[in-house]
């Protein structure tokens, strides 16, 4: 069925051309178009360039010669020559070089136009493999290494006396014969990608020598530094980042594994009660959260999700609380800074009855003598809290209004009071009454 989509789609792209110059409806299928592609299509890899040779012929005008290669039904590359006249023409195809795709035989149609759309088609099957490559190329700052099998299929290593246990690197192979090229692996959103050449962030849990490994068929690569929460394996975002999205039941218990110096982490009370090193509960209501790691910070930012996505606020005050602005961050407003930045909005953990709770500690995760944040309906601009639908009778932090030292919404000290430093301050939104109504509150504990 895709096969006439496409078929069809370049009919109609000539037809497109012809439309211009006269009705359609007068378009007559004319002449008698002869092709022959020479077969030469034989030890195949993925990656290839193919080149073909093609003789054509008809007793009026020619049109195009197309090549489409697809994997069972699925078009993977086309390439299209223009063939004004009688001859012999030459062109390329590339088999892509995918993740998980088998040894198979693939289908290589050659399609020939004339300029009344009358067609003829040639097509051959084609074996196509995964290369055993003699070897791969582990590309690092300061040198290469050589990858060599490892006896699991496409599973290659270098085992070597490494200068670091980071080792941020990529990976290319060797070309194999005249139709082959050089494949590069590197990284891109959190994984290893075929086609960039960003360095993979090899880490090893140890020093001296060590093995680097990859596979060409499945794409997995160590040594990677792993961090589990509860057994589940968090995903690395950068050497530096991980995250797991996950669910998680109010007051139920969980280890994280893989972090030796875990006892030197900031844990956020808001969300975890330290039961020992390693060992957690989890205080806000049940549902799904993104649970990120970040080695820079030493902390867990965690974030309520919707689906996939973070977490809205709804009208009748459930779904999530955001923060952004000025003087605040966790574990520390000057090394972590939230700011006007909303890529790094803080969430508000959600503990119950519409209510989110932020906890901050003066000096430390809030600036003790200024404060400049507000709440946020989303981890971005849009809807936001404003005097008309936030109101606080805190004697020590005040909604702005526009006209009285903050902007609409934007949250202050109170004149002449400062937060005193190294106390913990509780900072409550209840919505109970629906996301128009807000009620803040601000306790120091």
């Amino acid at each position: 069925m895709r096969r006439l989509i496409y078929f069809i789609l370049t009919i109609f792209g000539i037809l497109g051309i012809y439309s211009c110059a006269e009705e359609i409806s007068d378009l007559q299928q004319e002449g008698n178009p002869s092709l022959q592609v020479e077969n030469q299509f034989t030890n195949v890899h993925f990656g290839d360039v193919l080149s073909f040779t093609a003789t054509v012929s008809d007793n009026i005008p020619l049109s195009t010669l197309t090549a489409i290669l697809y994997f069972g039904e699925e078009e993977v590359e086309r390439t299209t020559i223009r063939t004004k006249e009688n001859g012999v023409y030459s062109g390329e195809i590339t088999v892509p070089f995918l993740k998980d795709i088998p040894d198979g035989t693939a289908t290589l149609e050659f399609v020939l136009l004339n300029t009344t759309l009358k067609s003829v088609i040639q097509t051959f099957d084609i074996p196509i493999t995964r290369a055993s490559y003699p070897y791969l190329i582990l590309v690092t700052a300061d040198g290469s290494y050589p990858m060599i099998p490892t006896g699991v299929p496409n599973e290659y290593a270098a085992t070597e006396p490494f200068p670091s246990t980071e080792l941020p690197a990529y990976i290319k192979t060797p070309v194999v014969d005249d139709k082959g090229q050089e494949i590069i692996f590197g990284w891109e959103a959190g994984a290893v990608t075929q086609g960039v050449s960003e360095n993979i962030p090899f880490v090893s849990p140890t020093g001296g020598t060590y093995s680097v490994t990859f596979n060409t068929m499945t794409y997995t690569a160590t040594p990677f530094f792993e961090i589990l929460l509860n057994g589940n394996k968090m995903m690395m975002v950068d050497k530096q980042n991980y995250q797991i999205d996950i669910d998680l039941t109010q007051n139920q218990e969980f280890e994280i594994e893989g972090l030796v110096d875990i006892a030197d982490w900031w844990i956020d009370v808001d969300f975890f009660t330290e039961i020992e090193t390693g060992k957690y509960r989890f205080n806000p209501i049940s549902g799904k959260y993104r649970v990120m790691a970040n080695l820079t910070h030493k902390y867990f930012r965690v974030e309520v999700l919707d689906g996939s996505s973070p977490a809205t606020l709804k009208s009748d005050g459930t779904g999530a609380v955001w923060v952004i602005g000025d003087q605040l961050g966790k574990p520390s407003y000057t090394e972590n800074h939230v700011g006007w930045n909303t890529s790094n909005a803080l969430c508000m953990a959600p503990i119950g009855n519409k209510t989110y709770q932020m906890t901050l500690v003066a000096g430390e995760s809030i600036n003790a003598n200024e404060i400049n944040f507000k709440f946020f309906h989303q981890k971005d601009w849009g809807g936001e809290f404003g005097s008309a639908t936030l109101s606080s009778s805190s004697d020590i932090v005040f909604v702005g209004d526009g006209n009285n030292g903050r902007d609409n919404g934007n949250l202050g000290l109170v004149e002449g009071t400062t937060l005193e430093v190294g106390a913990t301050y509780v900072f409550t939104v209840d919505l109970s009454a629906g996301s128009s109504s807000g009620v803040l509150t601000v306790v120091k504990k």
